[in-house]
């Protein structure tokens, strides 16, 4: 009989705490706990080559046919396979007809003879960016296609030369009257970094800039890629950069860059 009576407050115990473990509400998982699980999930993600980032920063480097250029992005992911991205640009462009001529006599920056303005345009746009291939691995490479476009503003700074005038040195333009004492004239040579801003014009214009990346970097949370595209460029007004030459408004170039940023 007492064997009995412990049997059944045995199993009246065992059915209270099972009760008591069954209405426990589930434990509220801590902000450290949530971060670590959601470093696993992309550590999974990394080891299968997945990039699946909210958003990222870069900065790049380009040699364009007809120059170079430095530029800055930064872009959303709207999904794995697409992202907004938004970029800032500054280049230097250089006529095809442009050639350096040094002064033997003199040791000063070379000049280049019927040059009338530096190009430097300067552009803000948004391009849409689409996954066209993931990586197989943490070792393989994203290929993205990214086409958009946005507006540009041509700086042109005076090419100003150094001569020779009355016995002292000066700076003149070519599109001057002063321009006729030294085209066949003494000349020291071009001008200095410092020069030809006070000249300075603006011209507004649009662009448009179809491009693919090749991302090869092995962590994805960093952005180690390489750029080609191309770049149609239209100003409102014909941009003079070299004398005795067709001046245009319409600029088609190539590019190819290299970049550099984090994911997040």
């Amino acid at each position: 009989m007492r064997q009995l009576a412990m049997l059944v407050a045995f199993i009246c115990l065992s059915a209270t705490v099972f009760a008591q473990e069954t209405n426990k509400s589930p434990r509220k998982k801590s902000r450290k706990e949530e971060k670590r699980e959601k470093i696993n999930a992309m550590i999974r993600l990394e080891e299968e080559g997945v990039i699946a980032y909210k958003k990222h920063f870069l900065f790049g480097v380009k040699l364009i046919s007809d120059g170079y250029g430095l530029f800055f992005e930064k872009g959303y992911s709207k999904s794995i396979r697409r992202a907004t991205l938004y970029q800032f640009e500054i280049s230097a462009r250089k006529h095809q007809k442009e050639e350096n001529q040094s002064n033997p006599l003199v040791s000063t920056a070379p000049l280049i003879y019927g040059k009338l303005n530096y190009f430097y345009p300067i552009k803000l746009g948004a391009q849409l960016q689409y996954l066209l291939g993931n990586k197989s691995n943490k070792n393989g490479v994203a290929i993205t296609a990214n086409v958009g476009g946005g507006i540009a503003l041509g700086l042109l700074r005076a090419y100003e030369v150094e001569v020779n005038k009355g016995g002292e040195r000066t700076y003149v333009r070519y599109d001057s009257p002063d321009s006729l004492l030294f085209v066949n004239g003494p000349y020291y040579g071009g001008p200095t970094i410092g020069k030809g801003w006070n000249h300075l014009k603006m011209t507004p214009g649009i662009y448009i800039k179809p491009a693919l990346r090749f991302d090869y970097g092995r962590y994805n949370d960093l952005v180690s890629a390489l750029e080609v595209g191309l770049t149609g460029e239209f100003y409102t007004k014909k941009i003079p950069q070299m004398l005795y030459n067709k001046q245009r408004q319409f600029f088609f170039s190539a590019y190819f860059s290299v970049e550099f940023g984090r994911r997040k």
